[in-house]
């Protein structure tokens, strides 16, 4: 068996076991495979398997590989979960689905004005990202400010939020981040939550996770 198909049997297997363990009924928590730095061929093999939900970091790279697979797949959800800036928004709405990335009021802004002149009327999903960790060099929204961003979002720009994603810092527990970032989603009673990748998923899980981001774990080691 090709090393890619093995490896996404095995994590969805690992996904269902945690279900299992953490939870009496399963909560479907979706397999956002990150098929950033991966050519198509490889992603295909996946898309072969019925498997429908991606992540990638970069608008630019997005915009290269998806247009055809998703012409050529139907039922893609694709998620960018990587920064967005406001001179890419416009093409970020057009190739992703999901965008877990909002941090900042401009962005925001500059969405709401590309999806009112949407003619076409695209559903999206919007998530905040939030720093767990208060980490200077990484973006996302401070915690102590993520209230009433999520407040003005929705009541002042009429955006609809949709969840929370965070990425845990590098020298630190992810669960104690999973934890906060569970907390914030209840406190803002917000359904959905990104976190968890290849190393901690299973973390993520145990603290409510309803998406996880797992993308060395299926594809292998990125050259670049």
């Amino acid at each position: 068996m090709n090393k890619i198909i093995s490896n996404y049997k095995n994590i969805i297997n690992e996904i269902k076991s945690y279900e299992k363990e953490f939870y009496e009924s399963v909560k479907n928590i979706d397999l956002v495979a990150v098929s950033k730095t991966f050519p198509a061929e490889k992603i295909e093999l996946i898309l072969n398997l019925g498997h429908r939900v991606f992540g990638e970091n970069r608008v630019q790279e997005a915009a290269e590989k998806w247009p055809i697979l998703k012409k050529n797949f139907d039922n893609v959800e694709l998620h960018l979960i990587g920064p967005l800036q406001s001179n890419k928004a416009k093409t970020a709405l057009e190739i992703f689905d999901v965008i877990q990335t909002l941090d900042r009021e401009k962005i925001v802004l500059k969405i709401k004005e590309f999806k009112e002149n949407d003619e076409q009327k695209k559903v999206h999903k919007f998530f905040i990202q939030v720093n767990t960790g208060n980490e200077q060099q990484k973006a996302g929204i401070e915690p102590d400010k993520l209230i009433d961003f999520v407040s003005w979002c929705k009541n002042d720009v009429n955006l609809e939020i949709s969840g929370l994603m965070c990425i845990p810092p590098i020298n630190e527990p992810s669960a104690k981040h999973f934890k906060i970032l569970s907390s914030l989603a209840k406190k803002s009673s917000l359904k959905f939550l990104s976190m968890g990748m290849s190393n901690d998923f299973k973390e993520a899980i145990e603290f409510g996770a309803t998406h996880v981001r797992v993308g060395s774990g299926i594809f292998g080691k990125r050259d670049q």
